[in-house]
């Protein structure tokens, strides 16, 4: 009938592709430092002072890059002393970030307790089962040109509207939360065996929870899939810590955590501006 869009036949569905459109935006890197307190006291008073006053101009400029910001986190617990957390427009602007900040003096005194690379990343469940089901359906052979060409349309016009969460500015709350994670590929359970509309249903269940938190905390999602060691990482931003704790208590209970989700370590951490890194190295 004109006017009537007929579903894939059968054998078309199970063409389509099982892995979902993705944005990525920012490059972001997570510096977890520690500093060698001994060496640093033995210094004389003036020394300190200087070296500290040539690291906090150097912070002050990366707060306020306008091609990406970083931000310092004074890291609570025995898992490091500060997390350095860096978004750029690339990988190559990171790498510089990294000898930069090795150029410093008070690179003397810090040793890496760990580090995270990955790339802001935003799913597209929704956009992706509609894409392929419109493009089947239209008798598209799935990965042809014209395929590709389509779903590069799809991705562009993506881009575009997703900008500004693509490339975010570094919150301004005053804790930071940030954890790796993965999902699971066991024998008994696997995430990535699930078809597709399961998966976009039990992510659509999970991000309900995080939009409850909206005027809470900040979250911002990268993926790190053949970059490090985990899937994804996430950082959560806010101005009370114990809003990470209801948080990610609550998202435990939802199915595609309380069943798929692997966590790495957690690391948190409360702002050091770069005009208080002075005082943060002589306390």
């Amino acid at each position: 009938m004109t006017g009537t869009t007929q579903a894939p036949p059968a054998a078309a569905v199970e063409s389509i592709p099982p892995v979902p459109l993705t944005l990525e935006g920012a490059s972001v890197l997570h510096q977890m430092l520690r500093m060698r307190w001994t060496a640093w006291k033995a210094l004389a008073a003036a020394e300190r002072s200087e070296i500290a006053r040539e690291a906090a101009s150097v912070l002050e400029g990366m707060e306020k890059n306008a091609g990406g910001q970083s931000a310092a986190f004074s890291l609570l617990g025995h898992k490091g002393d500060l997390i350095l957390v860096h978004f750029r427009r690339s990988f190559d602007e990171l790498n510089q970030v990294e000898r930069h900040l090795a150029q410093l003096r008070l690179a003397d005194f810090l040793e890496p307790a760990s580090s995270y690379l990955s790339v802001v990343e935003l799913g597209l469940y929704d956009s992706s089962l509609q894409t392929y089901n419109s493009l089947v359906a239209r008798g598209i052979a799935p990965f042809s040109p014209e395929w590709k060409a389509e779903i590069e349309e799809v991705l562009a016009r993506q881009r575009e509207a997703m900008h500004p969460r693509l490339y975010p500015d570094m919150p301004p709350h005053k804790y930071i939360c940030f954890y790796p994670m993965d999902r699971k590929r066991g024998e008994e359970k696997n995430w990535y065996s699930l078809p597709m509309a399961e998966r976009k249903r039990q992510m659509h269940d999970h991000g309900m929870i995080g939009r409850r938190y909206a005027g809470e905390v900040k979250q911002i999602i990268s993926g790190s899939i053949g970059f490090d060691d985990w899937e994804w990482g996430v950082d959560l931003f806010a101005d009370d810590p114990l809003v990470f704790k209801k948080l990610i208590y609550e998202m435990r209970f939802d199915e595609v955590s309380a069943v798929y989700a692997l966590f790495g370590s957690f690391y948190v951490g409360i702002r050091c501006p770069a005009a208080d890194l002075a005082q943060w190295l002589s306390t």
